[in-house]
């Protein structure tokens, strides 16, 4: 499968979710399911994660977001498609 064609999803996750380690805490596990992306702070207080690799992993790292670390406290998580452009050139999993 090329990196263009790997599966990619985007995440916003509401709540309180900045300032309790959520973003380093994504990317540990997403760097453990074998997934490539991001996660960054949005100004709206929600944080934002970008996923690519593949569907299961993905699917275990939104179960795992529905909960996010010990000190978060999730409202909702709401997934949307990537553009497979987004994706392309990930590989590794980075926090913004």
């Amino acid at each position: 499968m090329t990196d263009s064609a790997r599966p990619c999803q985007r995440f916003f996750v509401s709540g309180q979710v900045q300032g309790v380690w959520f973003r380093a805490s994504t990317a540990r596990e997403a760097t453990r399911l074998g997934l490539a992306g991001w996660a960054r702070n949005l100004s709206d207080g929600r944080v934002e994660v970008l996923a690519a690799g593949a569907t299961e992993a993905i699917d275990e790292l939104a179960r795992w977001l529905h909960i996010g670390p010990p000190a978060a406290t999730v409202h909702a998580v709401e997934a949307a498609p990537a553009a497979p452009r987004e994706c392309e050139h990930l590989t590794d999993f980075r926090t913004g």
